[in-house]
């Protein structure tokens, strides 16, 4: 399912606009950039980015920060509520909000400050109640850490190639000199232009792909059993091991985590 129509708020006067939407599983913003940065937070469900260089993966009750003027494609992995903030770029840039796009934790405050903001309307008082309320929200978006929920894209076709697969059917099993020898490449070749287009080694891009494919899955009802045979681990134990060594919580406790 594609969806063409965008928020129309990019010229309202006011540093920062709230709005509240629902999306069937599935669901597709094809790429499309706004003339505000946008503070996406996936208040139910999970949300796939892709830019022209990184894929990123939104899971349940975090966001993902996308700077004015960045193309990028949106898919809802599961029905998804979304919660957007729309920042003017003077405000954006006066707030200390990156540069270039990113994951972001959610804490229980910038919640609950989502929650009253839907409420305010677009053309609500700058110097008055609302426009505090919204100052608040700004400073807390800008306070939030990042996380490293993020595979970089390399450019060069035939290692282009290699990760589009891996993407379609991620599995740790995935061999290195298996995929070389697939993109007619020596291993030592495959390597070192893989890091230089990448920054990071083929096995440590794979093994953040699979765990990028595990929350999507999860967030998406998968059982954590199914998840770990289908990415290639020995058992659901060796799985959630290597989930929490990568992302700090157990699948269950990551999901359920606020922040």
């Amino acid at each position: 399912m594609r969806n063409t129509l965008l928020d129309p708020y990019e010229h309202i006067p006011r540093d920062v606009v709230v709005t509240a939407n629902d999306y069937p599983a599935g669901s597709v913003f094809p790429s499309h950039a706004h003339q505000r940065g946008q503070f996406a937070f996936a208040a139910r469900g999970a949300i796939s980015v892709c830019t022209p260089h990184v894929r990123w993966l939104v899971p349940p009750q975090r966001a993902c920060w996308i700077p004015a003027g960045i193309a990028h494609e949106m898919t809802m992995i599961g029905p998804v509520s979304m919660l957007n903030s729309f920042v003017a770029v003077d405000a954006a840039q006066a707030a200390g909000l990156p540069a270039d796009c990113c994951v972001c934790a959610v804490s229980p405050l910038l919640q609950q400050l989502f929650e009253a903001a839907i409420d305010v309307p677009a053309m609500y008082e700058a110097d008055g109640h609302a426009g505090k309320l919204m100052s608040l929200l700004l400073a807390e978006l800008a306070a939030m850490p990042q996380l490293s929920l993020h595979a970089p894209l390399p450019t060069e076709p035939r290692l282009a190639g290699v990760c589009n697969r891996l993407f379609a059917a991620p599995s740790v099993k995935t061999d290195l000199d298996a995929v070389a020898a697939g993109a007619g490449m020596s291993r030592r070749s495959f390597t070192r232009l893989f890091r230089e287009q990448t920054g990071v080694s083929f096995a440590a891009w794979r093994l953040q792909v699979c765990m990028l494919a595990a929350i999507a899955r999860l967030s998406a009802g998968a059982s954590v059993t199914r998840v770990a045979l289908d990415l290639g681990y020995a058992s659901p134990s060796a799985f959630t091991a290597a989930f929490h060594r990568v992302l700090g919580a157990a699948p269950g406790a990551y999901l359920e985590r606020p922040h």
